[in-house]
């Protein structure tokens, strides 16, 4: 079994940081090509949005599971395989126009990078303990903003110089130059395998579903996940086609967006000792007043203005948000680092895609006024959870206090 070499901890922890974002760099690489994709495979906008859909339904059930298979087999040989699958299924869509051959290299890739990212979350847990623990996990979501950040600007130019294949062929690329570095810097993290038993693996699972505040962190991350994906998934046809502007715009306004979440995280870190009720209550409510004031601005005047600075807004608080409470969600159960991570991961990619389905084929968002509604309605439910959230630990405070 290859370890990490001592030497070479700084860089497997850089690397570790690397493939976190992948996820992210999977769906949002490609989003100014939406509209590209959609006329050149002869579909519907619908059909190629169902991809992105269908990587972050098998990437967000896969997680529920392969926390446990880590937890028992190790991080390193699987992480390794998964990435050789991403990168040959990458080529595989740069290759094809057959649209069902695009949907199960998506799928594809939705399982692999399960197997990648669960295993590089687990890995600060295994490595670091303590304070250095807490700061890496607060870290978790400004990296992860990365994707949303680059992914698009980058997409928006290779669209533009090299059609939308160009996206898949530099995802392809990506990961296995990852992997070499892997083979030569990283190893295997976990220092006490767990046993693959299932019993008591369902017993982990039951523990934390039993955890209602542990259940209501998830739907609140979830919850703001989705305003990101309902803004990436909507976005390139709304400043394409109704505001008549290119790909690199369609980039350009998904990095904002992007440094939008990022900043939010920035700035949830810097208020990691404050109350975390009161914070995220202001936050919310903060949403809230945004989303009326942004459908009452574009009733008057839509333009890609007046959508943008309302989304940097909403977004800036969604990764603010997020953020505290992704990492409360990892920091509930940390004796078993990978099903805690799948199942954080999981579910929050599980709900995203349920809210983010539900929404966008009830609203079928066509312009900026019901964009704004949406972000209303999410954050209306943002509310709604963070009250039972708040609840339930109340209830968990007397009940130890009582013990």
């Amino acid at each position: 079994m290859k370890t990490i070499h001592e030497n070479h901890q700084g860089l497997s922890t850089i690397l570790a940081f690397a493939l976190i974002p992948i996820s992210g760099f999977a769906t949002d690489i490609y989003i100014p090509s939406l509209p590209t994709m959609a006329v050149q495979l002869g579909v519907s906008n619908a059909a190629v949005q169902l991809s992105i859909l269908l990587f972050m339904v098998s990437y967000g059930l896969s997680q529920l599971v392969v926390g446990s298979i880590l937890d028992s087999y190790g991080r390193f040989r699987m992480g390794s395989a998964a990435l050789l699958a991403f990168s040959l299924s990458s080529f595989a869509i740069a290759l094809t126009t057959n649209l069902y051959m695009i949907y199960a290299m998506r799928i594809l890739q939705g399982i692999a990078v399960a197997f990648i990212v669960v295993g590089k979350r687990a890995y600060f847990i295994d490595v670091y303990k303590g304070d250095k623990l807490k700061h890496y996990t607060s870290l978790f979501s400004i990296v992860w903003a990365s994707a949303p950040i680059l992914a698009p600007f980058l997409g928006g130019y290779f669209q533009e110089s090299w059609g939308w294949q160009s996206n898949f062929y530099f995802l392809g690329i990506l990961s296995f130059v990852i992997l070499v570095l892997e083979q030569i810097y990283s190893g295997e993290s976990i220092k006490i395998k767990q046993p693959f038993h299932f019993k008591s693996i369902m017993g982990v699972y039951s523990k934390m579903i039993k955890a209602s505040d542990f259940g209501y962190a998830l739907v609140i991350i979830a919850l703001c996940y989705s305003m990101l994906v309902v803004f990436g998934t909507t976005s390139p046809f709304l400043i394409e086609h109704v505001f008549h502007f290119s790909p690199v715009v369609s980039g350009y306004s998904a990095l904002l967006s992007g440094v939008a979440l990022m900043t939010g995280g920035i700035i949830s870190k810097s208020l990691l000792s404050r109350p975390l009720d009161k914070k995220i209550q202001t936050a919310v409510s903060l949403q809230i007043i945004f989303a009326l004031i942004m459908i009452g601005v574009n009733r008057m005047c839509s333009n890609i203005y007046t959508l943008m600075a309302f989304v940097i807004l909403i977004h800036l608080l969604a990764g603010f948000i997020f953020n505290n409470l992704f990492a409360y969600a990892l920091g509930r159960f940390t004796q078993n680092a990978g099903v805690a991570s799948g199942v954080v991961g999981g579910g929050n990619y599980v709900f995203t895609s349920l809210f983010t389905y539900s929404i966008t084929g009830f609203f079928k968002i066509s312009n900026s006024v019901l964009l704004g509604l949406v972000y209303l309605v999410l954050a209306l439910l943002l509310l709604g959870t963070f009250l039972l959230f708040k609840k339930s630990r109340v209830e968990k405070k007397t009940i130890k206090a009582f013990a």
